[in-house]
């Protein structure tokens, strides 16, 4: 269930700081705010727990959420199971 139509996109308070935005190094925590238009062409670092990850905000992302675009997850394969030949010959 996404957020009510009649509420407004959720932005942390550190988009309201006009020198936020004014760095050229803008780092984000909040994984939960929405992207907003005043981002366009700006390069952003998300955090995802671990380390900051570099996004560029193009138009066609506006509206979405920061965490869209990092995964925090770290997605592992499980090794395949080797039938071993235990290496003798039948003659």
């Amino acid at each position: 269930m996404g957020r009510s139509k009649w509420k407004i996109p959720f932005l942390d308070l550190c988009f309201n700081n006009k020198n936020f935005l004014a760095n050229k190094n803008i780092k984000i925590w909040s994984r939960k705010s929405v992207i907003p238009a005043s981002l366009i062409g700006k390069q952003v670092s998300v955090y995802n727990g671990q380390k900051f990850k570099k996004i560029l905000i193009n138009r066609d992302i506006v509206g979405y959420k920061f965490g869209d675009f990092c995964s925090s997850k770290k997605y592992s394969t499980k090794p395949k199971l080797i039938k071993k030949n235990n290496g003798s010959k039948s003659k």
